[in-house]
């Protein structure tokens, strides 16, 4: 079992940055992916960045070169600095985990930018 507990979410103007955090209840380096996903209002859920066990980095293409994904295993932590927000980014932002079969979500942290 992992619990995701995610941080960083809030308001802020188109062209801002905010940093989101998610800490996770056991050590992330032998997770087999983690990262964020969200979800827009009538929207489904879609991957926004991942990092793999591999070492791989995963991101949309709607937030390369925007979003950046880091991890410090030694802080059981996974970020997602998010630079040049824009109003199409408002969403709820879900920290996910992968651990042999079974996936992990945290509760959601809202995202909202205005125009």
């Amino acid at each position: 079992q992992v619990h995701l507990t995610e941080s960083g979410g809030g308001l802020v103007q188109a062209g801002g940055s905010l940093r989101l955090s998610c800490t996770a209840s056991r050590s992330i380096f032998g997770l087999n992916a983690v990262g964020w996903y969200r979800q827009a209002p009538g929207k489904q859920r879609e991957l926004v960045a991942q990092t793999r066990i591999s070492g791989r980095l995963n991101y949309a293409d709607a937030v390369k070169g925007r979003f950046t994904i880091s991890r410090d295993n030694a802080k059981n932590t996974v970020f997602l600095q998010m630079n040049d927000l824009k109003p199409e980014d408002t969403a709820v932002y879900y920290c996910h985990a992968a651990f042999l079969e079974d996936e992990y979500w945290g509760q959601g942290t809202q995202v909202t930018v205005s125009g």
